[in-house]
């Protein structure tokens, strides 16, 4: 099957060898945490020193989860992030006044796909996101299963916008989730790690190249 070439993002970075090591298997995004109950939690000070340090054309992203609206515009602003994730209960209202906010930013929203999500919850964001991330809902977890969900759930979603496939992935599910979801991104975290937040080098560089072969139709 021979695909588009697929955007890839790395979440959870906290280690600048990490980064770069991401950016040369050929990731193109680099998701950061800036929610303190996660274990992959990066300080912003700490995210500047690593982002500063990237070659160009490599986006970044912050993630938060429910984090006062002013809060995250500092981030924005002092990390230069180009993308915020949100992981939260975050509304359209929200994401509406982000958008307009003085600091220069696309929004994704992330969205937790199982059987108690529907279409019309999902549309009101269309208007004010650049895309979705659909990750696994697990009660009392806003994100970083590590699990897969179903992926036939997302048709009925009826999504608006292009998303990016999260939950649960690595090298040896990746191919098969591209070939059933059909995502414009895929999202890479636990599948890529030694320990939360301590990325393994080479199965940053396998997952790359597994999603590489199956645009080449390999």
């Amino acid at each position: 099957m021979s695909m588009r070439r697929i955007r890839i993002k790395m979440c959870g970075t906290k280690k600048l060898e990490d980064a770069l090591a991401a950016v040369e298997a050929g990731i193109d995004a680099l998701g950061f945490i800036f929610h303190k109950k996660s274990p992959r939690y990066v300080e912003p000070e700490t995210a500047w020193i690593i982002i500063k340090q990237l070659p160009p054309f490599v986006d970044t992203v912050g993630v938060f989860v429910d984090r006062d609206r002013e809060e995250v515009e500092e981030i924005i602003r002092f990390c230069s992030l180009n993308y915020v994730q949100l992981h939260g209960q975050e509304s359209p209202d929200y994401c509406e006044k982000l958008s307009h906010s003085a600091a220069p930013c696309r929004i994704i929203k992330a969205l937790r796909v199982g059987a108690q999500l529907r279409a019309e919850d999902v549309a009101p964001y269309s208007e004010y996101v650049q895309g979705f991330l659909l990750d696994t809902y697990q009660k009392g977890q806003e994100g970083g299963t590590g699990q897969t969900f179903d992926w036939s759930l997302i048709k009925p979603l009826r999504l608006q916008r292009d998303f990016i496939l999260a939950g649960g992935l690595d090298a040896n599910n990746v191919c098969k989730a591209l070939e059933a979801a059909r995502p414009y991104a895929v999202d890479v975290n636990s599948g890529v790690e030694i320990s939360p937040g301590c990325k393994d080098h080479q199965r940053i560089r396998d997952f790359v190249r597994q999603v590489r072969q199956i645009e080449q139709g390999g």
